[in-house]
């Protein structure tokens, strides 16, 4: 089980911060680096000034919103980065949800799966320098009415059409698009316990799609969750460190309709918690909201606490068939942030999944 970091959204003051815990992953032998966006900070221009300032960690984009960029501007920007950070980049894809879909690109949330499709199969006809000609039901290229003309992509990205593509998916059937036609799964409130069903959408699409083995559809496939990370002897202090992050995510990250985080903590069976947490976000009680997040849930998708107990936690993942664990460090200074990387790379080693 490879480690990665994930620095999540930039901004808050914790730019430079968050280039020292990259260099320190890099010099800890992490896998990766990802890097997040939604509506301030865009992920490409973070993963160049990381790229440019460390040596071998993989750069990747968890993820670039598919709403807010055309498929041949996401195949520029993977081929860009790429090609400046020597073969490092992972190009991690999501559909994002309708608030900022609509709300801030001004694209219908319309057919999330069928949009996906096309997408992917876009950027990947461009970065293996094909000359792009796609009529699907959701992108037309070149204009059929126009004066456009089909063109290839003139940049050689040192890896072509072979730079992994993720998929950020929480559905059943986003799942099993992820698994038909993905390199990888970028996950969040990642439970091993209740990993089954998730994984099984993951199979159902790579058999689909003819991935991996007869033996193991998912072999070759990198299952990646994100997990926060606070290294603590006070578990009251770390739960109320993540508790926030989760009531945001559960309560304020969609309407009341449609919410793909609270539907997911409802099929982990906390289904009445979630309607209370997001009832309380969505009225303006933050607080009441993170105060309401079961200690239950937070334990399942957290690791919390002293080193032994997240060390002794750290077999789960692996069991689950986590390939990838990208961990988000909790902790007041960048100090006791680049204490927990250390921490993090000598747990895995120790427990013998390094």
């Amino acid at each position: 089980m490879r480690l990665a970091l994930n620095l999540g959204y930039w901004g808050a003051g914790n730019g430079k911060d968050n280039l020292v815990l990259a260099q320190e992953a890099d010099e800890l032998g992490y896998d990766v680096c990802w890097v997040a966006e939604a509506y301030g900070s865009d992920a490409p221009t973070i993963l160049s000034w990381i790229g440019a300032q460390t040596t071998r960690i993989g750069l990747g984009s968890a993820v670039l919103q598919i709403p807010a960029r055309s498929p041949a501007m996401t195949a520029m920007t993977a081929a860009t980065l790429d090609s400046l950070s020597d073969g490092r980049f992972r190009l991690g894809l999501g559909v994002s949800g309708p608030q900022v879909s609509e709300g801030w690109h001004g694209v219908r949330f319309d057919a999330p799966l069928g949009r996906t499709r096309e997408y992917v199969d876009i950027v990947r006809m461009a970065l293996r320098r094909e000359t792009v000609q796609y009529a699907g039901r959701h992108f037309t290229l070149p204009l059929p009415d126009g004066p456009g003309k089909a063109l290839r992509l003139t940049v050689r990205p040192v890896r072509g059409g072979e730079i992994p593509v993720y998929l950020a998916a929480v559905g059943p059937k986003n799942l099993e698009l992820t698994g038909e036609i993905a390199d990888g799964w970028l996950a969040i409130f990642f439970s091993p316990e209740h990993s089954g069903e998730l994984l099984a959408s993951l199979r159902a699409g790579a058999v689909r799609g003819g991935r991996g083995t007869p033996e193991d559809p998912l072999a070759g496939f990198d299952v990646v969750p994100t997990v926060p990370v606070v290294l603590t002897d006070d578990l009251d202090y770390a739960y109320a460190a993540v508790s926030s992050y989760a009531a945001l995510y559960i309560g304020g990250m969609g309407s009341r309709e449609k919410n793909f985080y609270n539907q997911l903590a409802c099929r982990m069976g906390f289904e009445k918690e979630a309607a209370v947490i997001q009832e309380l976000y969505l009225d303006g009680r933050a607080r009441d909201a993170a105060a309401a997040v079961p200690r239950e849930f937070l334990d399942a998708t957290a690791l919390l606490g002293p080193a032994e107990r997240i060390r002794d936690r750290l077999a789960a993942y692996a069991e689950a068939g986590v390939t990838t664990l990208s961990i988000s460090p909790y902790a007041p200074t960048l100090a006791a942030r680049r204490a927990t990387l250390r921490m993090m790379a000598g747990a895995v080693q120790q427990a013998g999944l390094g």
